[in-house]
């Protein structure tokens, strides 16, 4: 247990809202409110109750506001220690001033993500259902916000804890032939035991590193960016996308000579949309470095929309955003198909026929970014694995069960091979925070918002 009371907003703090919460978390948390409190006594009352009353300050009795405080005592909190929330009106002013009367009775300013780094730290939940909390909160879709609620759930925490298991039954294998050698010849044992179970566990690796790739998509969205020449309809496709005015659309080429950046969510994906400033030669120096920065988007994107005009016949810069883009995910946009079609379209081997002003071709665009990606619905009982962290780790854990194979396979002494075998046991528990550093358990905390 850690001693000392921390106290945060736990509400959004970028404006004024009917209701803010303050949490006041520690051993401390009880007495500090019922300091600043005047209603029932807290320290009397019950375990997840709530009770009505007026926050004052002690030293001049002026009434800051009436407010609601809710009482969680040790261990049936999220911390596992004593816990008050106090909900107060959502004015900026007066949450900031009970926040401050708090922090002047005894409680310090907690850092970014300590609640959740004290529930962690006291065993309440492990690190991969800690750094789901912020996966809910930063989710942009429902597939990224149902992987953050399965992780949060337990369902990564099962799968990984199931991956170890048959580690160790591998492991306690080998222990038994160490310690009684007589029981099994150690050769007979590595073929028809240890090898096969091995090889079980790599497969099952590889097929979560292969899921993993949708589960990064799902949650981060996909890199896209809008490429084209100038006043081909770019902004007006990605104002279309969006349902809204995001970038300037006017007839004078050369209007978009930055990035635009926006979200869109399509069938439960989010595509990162940038429109790019159009790619043409130019004198202008301030366009010419959007258009340097353009190209080196095409390289950087996960998905090109290539937008050509179909009113215009193929240009010589056309043609090089053809080849530029030709070994990318690339969906064709032939735009303003409600003109007269002058573009040669024989030599375009798939396109979609759009118009930004009849709104004609967008959905048929949206159904195409689903299919190319292969994105349905999630089902129930499907887990991915999407973070970053545990990606890497998990990489880590099957590059230690592929050198134990090879050891096996050329008869390595099987003391040897348990080395490897308890790395990769050891990889996987850092997915769920064992044997992890404190400094990497800061970092990964600072990451979290104030609060929470």
């Amino acid at each position: 247990m850690i001693s000392d009371t921390i106290a945060a907003i736990a509400t959004s703090s970028s404006g004024s809202g009917a209701i803010s919460i303050i949490r006041i978390n520690g051993d401390d948390a009880i007495s500090i409110v019922n300091k600043i409190f005047i209603g029932k006594d807290l320290s009397l009352q019950e375990s997840h109750t709530i009770h009505y009353g007026r926050i004052i300050c002690p030293d001049t009795k002026i009434i800051i506001d009436e407010v609601l405080v809710m009482l969680m005592r040790s261990p049936r909190s999220f911390t596992t220690e004593d816990v008050v929330e106090i909900n107060c009106h959502g004015g900026a002013f007066v949450t900031k001033r009970i926040l401050e009367l708090i922090l002047t009775h005894g409680a310090r300013h907690a850092h970014a993500g300590e609640f959740s780094k004290r529930a962690f730290l006291n065993g309440r939940i492990d690190l991969s259902e800690a750094e789901a909390i912020m996966d809910i909160i930063e989710a942009k879709s429902n597939h990224a916000l149902e992987l953050a609620v399965n992780s949060l759930d337990g369902k990564v925490k099962n799968l990984i804890n199931g991956l170890r298991k048959e580690i160790l039954d591998i492991i306690a294998n080998i222990e038994v032939n160490i310690d009684y050698p007589e029981y099994d010849d150690v050769e007979e044992m590595t073929h028809e035991i240890l090898l096969p179970k091995s090889i079980a566990v790599c497969e099952s690796m590889e097929k979560l590193l292969e899921t993993a790739k949708t589960g990064q998509l799902l949650k981060n969205g996909i890199k896209t960016a809008i490429i084209g020449r100038p006043n081909v309809g770019k902004s007006s496709l990605l104002n279309q996308l969006m349902r809204e005015e995001k970038a300037i659309v006017t007839n004078v080429a050369g209007t978009t000579r930055d990035t635009v950046e926006g979200f869109v969510n399509i069938g439960g994906l989010t595509l990162n949309l940038i429109d790019t400033a159009g790619i043409r030669k130019t004198d202008d120096f301030v366009e010419s470095i959007g258009v340097e920065k353009s190209k080196k988007l095409i390289d950087d994107a996960e998905l090109i929309l290539l937008v050509l005009n179909a009113n215009e016949s193929l240009t010589d810069e056309d043609q090089e955003l053809l080849i530029l883009t030709e070994n990318k995910n690339r969906i064709i946009l032939l735009n303003k198909s409600d003109l007269k079609q002058e573009i040669d379209a024989s030599i375009i081997s798939d396109y979609i026929l759009t118009s930004m002003t009849t709104e004609s071709g967008i959905a048929q665009l949206e159904n195409e970014i689903k299919s190319l990606f292969e994105i349905n619905e999630l089902k129930s009982n499907e887990t991915f694995i999407s973070n970053t962290r545990h990606i890497a780790k998990l990489n880590q854990s099957m590059t230690s069960i592929n050198s134990a194979i090879d050891q096996m396979q050329i008869g390595m002494p099987i003391d040897m091979v348990e080395i490897d075998l308890k790395n990769a046991w050891a990889h996987l528990g850092e997915i769920l925070g064992e044997n992890i550093s404190d400094s990497l358990i800061d970092e990964l905390f600072t990451k979290f918002c104030l609060g929470k």
